[in-house]
């Protein structure tokens, strides 16, 4: 092709990419559900669990906020500083195949130490308000296979981008570009029979009533469900929680041991009725979609940004540093789409179940022992928040019994 086609042709695309993924995010995201007032925390939570629930940010944020700054300081100071080429020099391996994956491998390890002492101190919160039960040797073990995990990944992603740089210097990022969206698809279809297994042990639900209703609710839903899955989560946390996770033949529905031991039966209803809306809304597909689109959109840019200059592998650290910023930046974005999608979620469970006043109650009984957030600050919300807080929620639950001619009182009575 001719060089003006190879100059234009990434901006056209990108201009395509960025069109198509804006298109599918507002098409798919249900932005408006129902009208809700405005939450207000002081109707169900007592005074003393709205200050449990501060003294544990209090003591907890300042670690965990350091831990992710630094984790995504030391990225881009190697990367966008002669740091990152340096480093690479350093390993002195002329196969730069074998090089690339080591200092990714590296530079993780750095990042996770340089984060361990604030990671530490975040962990002993949690223990003391009873959140976390796990060992240090789990705790240690975990942030191993995590770092493996991730470490595994970016340096196939960094290999594959270099390598396909090198056999097409100037038409390099059409071919990644169709192979991230492919990668992005394969990891969400095996996520749940690759990675899940290697941080929890995974059983059916014994048979009995619960179980039974749990298969006839999906029956009832219109959702195939082959089986309901609980997980080991009880040596870790005593935090309560349910998920959906893959799609087509891997699509599980999965509880917490915790879950099924310590929350009262209708409220554990309620919570598999909200995993069933993510199942009946294809919402795994539809968020894998959006990742499809995005993988695309983050290589065509890899290719406005560093063109020619991505088959060198001397410049992988500054990959990395790409990596981490394009990620924080697509973070508000990407939870904006999630709460919405959480949010229909919880009106499914309301219409499946027609129970808003468990409801209620479930949503209050998780915050509490989940020791959640319930008025985060704005910026966190924004960065962090993936579900609506505790009190939205509830919100909804009142305004779903309005509209269907029922009221839940306050939980806190006056």
């Amino acid at each position: 092709m001719s060089d003006a086609a190879a100059r234009w042709t990434p901006p056209a695309v990108a201009v395509v990419l960025a069109a198509a993924l804006t298109v599918v995010i507002v098409v798919t995201t249900p932005w408006h559900l129902i009208d809700l007032p405005a939450p207000d925390a002081t109707l169900d939570f007592t005074a003393a669990e709205i200050a449990r629930q501060n003294a544990f940010r209090h003591e907890l944020l300042p670690w965990s906020t350091t831990s992710w700054v630094l984790s995504v300081l030391v990225p881009l100071a190697i990367g966008f500083s002669p740091l990152g080429r340096r480093l690479y020099d350093a390993i002195r391996i002329r196969r730069w195949y074998v090089a690339v994956p080591l200092l990714v491998v590296g530079l993780g390890l750095l990042t996770s130490l340089i984060t361990v002492p604030t990671d530490v101190m975040a962990e002993r919160v949690t223990r003391k308000y009873g959140l976390s039960v796990q060992d240090w040797g789990l705790w240690t073990r975990d942030r191993a296979v995590n770092w493996l995990l991730m470490s595994l990944a970016l340096a196939v992603i960094a290999v594959g981008l270099i390598g396909l740089a090198k056999r097409w210097r100037t038409w390099w990022w059409l071919p990644a570009a169709i192979a991230g969206a492919v990668l992005v698809l394969g990891v969400s279809f095996a996520y749940p029979v690759l990675v899940e297994p290697r941080f929890n042990e995974f059983t059916s639900m014994p048979a009995g009533a619960q179980r039974d209703d749990f298969m006839k609710l999906a029956a009832d839903d219109g959702v195939p469900v082959k089986d309901v899955l609980v997980a080991d989560a009880s040596k870790r946390t005593t935090a309560l929680n349910a998920y959906v996770s893959g799609f087509g033949s891997t699509r599980r529905l999965v509880v917490y041991d915790t879950l099924l031991k310590d929350a009262p039966p209708a409220q554990v209803r309620l919570v598999v009725a909200h995993e069933l809306g993510h199942a009946a809304e294809d919402d795994v597909l539809h968020g894998t979609l959006i990742g499809v689109l995005g993988a695309a959109f983050a290589v065509v840019l890899l290719r406005l940004l560093l063109g020619a200059r991505m088959s060198d592998p001397r410049r992988t650290a500054l990959l990395l540093a790409l990596i981490a910023a394009g990620t924080t930046l697509a973070a508000p974005v990407q939870n904006l789409v999630s709460r919405r999608i959480e949010a229909r979620a919880d009106h499914h469970s309301l219409q499946l179940t027609d129970d808003p006043r468990n409801f209620v109650a479930m949503q209050h009984d998780l915050a509490v022992t989940n020791i959640s957030g319930l008025d985060p600050a704005r910026w966190r919300y924004w960065m962090f928040a993936s579900h609506p807080t505790s009190p939205e929620r509830i919100a909804m639950g009142r305004a779903w019994a309005a509209e269907h001619g029922t009221s839940v009182p306050p939980l806190v009575q006056p």
